[in-house]
């Protein structure tokens, strides 16, 4: 009745493609509540990014579907009928049911059409629904600081330690794939940081904590970028940190008011 199983349903659904099987959706959830939440004890208690988890397994378990995306077109709302002077209304273009590979993807082989960053910040690009539009998850990101529903450091520290071990990297290599504005705007870095890494159950209770925290997913990130067969890292990554809250809450105990620092 709190609607916590809606909210962590909203955020899988962002991490699905467009045209994602309804019926492989529902074993996604299942994983996410069933499993990841209410195995652990429920609402509080789990130890890691229900939503995260339940990607992971679909991933792993269909690598296909979860691979594939519709390839976009420029939407055209207007026609004119040249003979007649009559004017159509309607989309002209829309989705292609031919798939395309990511901006990733594409660094990952070393190809050099890569999609632009124009159309990357705004969405024009195939990739899982919450990820494509960096702008709409900026907004977001300031819509949450702004509510104070989560605080700034682990979605910036996240962010900054990525870059700048891929900035270092590019210029250490001039790689087509380390290429750090493709890196930024493309694939779930900013939706796992502002979204997913900001959970409070699965994130560290102590600013010092959550800086931690947030660089640690940032090394992890990259690593699993540049080092693995997977384009992307950012849920690995998270789910990887989340196991280690529990040990970094312990380390970093906030100090009890009214006592002296030692």
């Amino acid at each position: 009745w709190d609607l916590s199983a809606v909210v962590t349903g909203l955020l899988l659904g962002y991490n699905l493609p467009a045209g994602f099987p309804i019926w492989m959706n529902l074993i996604g959830c299942f994983v996410a509540i069933a499993i990841t939440k209410m195995a652990f004890g429920g609402i509080g208690k789990n130890l890691f990014n229900p939503a995260l988890a339940g990607r992971v397994f679909l991933l792993i378990s269909f690598p296909m579907e979860m691979t594939t995306w519709p390839k976009p077109h420029i939407f055209d709302f207007m026609n004119t009928d040249m003979q007649t002077g009559a004017t159509t209304l309607g989309i002209l273009k829309h989705l292609d049911a031919e798939t395309s590979a990511t901006a990733l993807s594409r660094a990952t082989t070393n190809q050099e059409q890569l999609p632009d960053y124009l159309d990357m910040f705004l969405g024009n690009i195939g990739w899982s629904i919450g990820e494509i539009s960096t702008l709409a998850l900026i907004l977001g990101f300031i819509y949450l600081l702004y509510r104070k529903i989560i605080s700034w450091h682990i979605p910036v520290y996240y962010i900054a330690t990525f870059m700048i071990l891929t900035t270092i990297h590019w210029l250490l290599t001039g790689s087509t794939q380390a290429e750090p504005m493709t890196q930024l705007l493309s694939g779930g870095l900013f939706l796992g940081a502002i979204f997913m890494a900001t959970d409070y159950t699965t994130s560290p209770m102590s600013r010092q904590g959550r800086i931690i925290f947030a660089i640690g997913c940032g090394i992890l990130t990259y690593v699993i970028r540049f080092y693995s067969v997977y384009p992307e890292g950012v849920s690995f990554a998270i789910l990887i940190m989340n196991a280690f809250v529990p040990m970094i809450d312990n380390l970093c105990v906030p100090r009890v008011f009214g006592t002296r620092r030692k």
